[in-house]
């Protein structure tokens, strides 16, 4: 999307990417855009738009992610400075903003007690059946040209316990800086 997010009178590009990197570029001078902030989130992003969404007079850049979590970036300071002995004192608005958002919590944790006693009350059931829920899988398999290595990504919905590497050749798995996969190797039959 392209936004004034700086508030300079200049539309910024801004960027979502598959890795989950926001990136918001400047175009400072005519020939290349500038890099002028990042933020990353823990999956693909799917969508992204900037706008005035929250309160007025204060921009944000929201992103949808692959699994469809929305996330929002504002330019509403969130900070108070206080000095030594000070006391700090919310604004009526920002005091009903942290209730309305307790309260929703609350209402979010009953939710899920409730959802955990259904489903215990099914499980035990005698006429309960098992099945694997379906769900989709986000994958990509592309060639890093400077180091000659393939990148595999995958991405579901859910928690991914294991994933198997087959392969009739034999392959260097590299690591890489978002890689939170413990990578164990073992020998094929070749029966």
């Amino acid at each position: 999307d392209s936004f004034d997010i700086l508030g300079d009178g200049v539309k910024e590009l801004l960027v979502g990417r598959d890795d989950g990197m926001i990136e918001i570029y400047n175009f400072e001078s005519a020939d290349d855009p500038v890099l002028r902030h990042d933020y990353a989130l823990s999956e693909s992003i799917a969508s992204i738009q900037g706008g005035c969404v929250g309160k007025d007079g204060y921009d944000e850049i929201l992103a949808a992610t692959y699994s469809g979590w929305l996330t929002g970036l504002t330019t509403e300071p969130v900070h108070r400075e206080g000095g030594s002995g000070e006391e700090l004192k919310f604004s009526q608005e920002m005091q009903s903003k942290i209730s309305s958002l307790r309260n929703e919590l609350e209402q979010l944790q009953i939710k899920v007690l409730q959802e955990r006693e259904k489903y215990q009350q099914s499980s035990q059931s005698s006429s309960a059946v098992s099945s694997v829920p379906a769900f989709s899988v986000n994958d990509k398999f592309t060639l890093n040209k400077d180091d000659a290595s393939y990148s595999l990504i995958l991405e579901v919905q859910t928690a991914i316990d294991n994933v198997l590497v087959q392969s009739d050749v034999p392959l260097d798995l590299l690591d890489v800086d978002k890689n939170s996969a413990v990578v164990s190797f073992s020998s094929c039959d070749s029966e």
